[in-house]
């Protein structure tokens, strides 16, 4: 049976506690589509691509963790974002985004599903709105082969600042572009650091610090939360849910 949209947005808001967070696009439902709903497609990033490929599998919704109307973008319905937005009226599909509420969530969060996939230990937060985790290797090992070890399960090469030889038992990580946390989780006194971005300052505190710094992909570290909130809706309402991966290098 389908359910209504408003009754699915309304549980996801509570489950992800989004009136609890300030953020840089609005939470929730972002474009209108029909009231009834059936289907949902999840991916990472609302792009035409991932438009069409909901398109393609019948979605009467699209969830995902990057959305539109992005603080201090142009509001001009043109271009890319008029393509994207006609693509999604003309069909009737309902765009559902959530962003630090996904990323922050105990158990289907991006963070939650990273340190699950990266066989880590939680054992705290930091950073801005406790978006950032703490936790430990159930067993210590050099850098290199946590960065192989971070490979195997992201399926993408990981960039890797520190000693090769570096014994990394604590680690902070968040996924995404969290390169600004790096210096708080260094004064943490952490082994490693992990995100999905590297800015150019992170060489410098890694060398200074003696901090190991991964840089694991921003799209490949938050592919596991709106897969894992797509298959809860799915279970919790009866309805069926596709996620759908578009290889993104970056």
């Amino acid at each position: 049976m389908p359910v209504v949209r408003s009754e699915l947005e309304n549980y996801i808001g509570q489950l992800l506690a989004v009136d609890r967070f300030i953020d840089y696009a609005p939470n929730g439902l972002q474009v209108e589509g029909r009231a009834q709903i059936s289907r949902i497609v999840t991916g990472v990033t609302a792009s035409l691509a991932l438009i069409d490929a909901a398109i393609a599998q019948g979605a009467d919704a699209l969830l995902v963790h990057h959305g539109y109307f992005w603080k201090n973008e142009n509001p001009c319905i043109t271009h890319i974002k008029k393509n994207r937005l006609t693509r999604l009226l003309v069909h009737d599909i309902n765009l559902l985004a959530y962003h630090l509420p996904l990323d922050a969530h105990p158990e289907l969060g991006n963070n939650a599903q990273l340190g699950q996939k990266l066989g880590l230990i939680p054992t705290g937060h930091f950073g801005e709105q406790a978006l950032g985790w703490l936790g430990e290797l159930a067993t210590p090992r050099p850098l290199a082969s946590f960065a192989r070890q971070v490979e195997a399960a992201l399926e993408r090469a990981p960039l890797a600042l520190g000693a090769p030889d570096k014994l990394v038992r604590r680690v902070a990580w968040c996924s995404g572009g969290a390169q600004s946390y790096f210096h708080e989780a260094a004064i943490l006194g952490v082994d490693c650091f992990l995100t999905g971005e590297a800015s150019e300052f992170v060489t410098h505190l890694a060398q200074e610090t003696g901090t190991a710094y991964l840089a694991a992909g921003h799209h490949a570290t938050e592919r596991y939360g709106i897969a894992a909130l797509g298959a809860h809706l799915a279970s919790t309402f009866g309805i069926e849910h596709v996620h759908i991966d578009l290889p993104n290098p970056v």
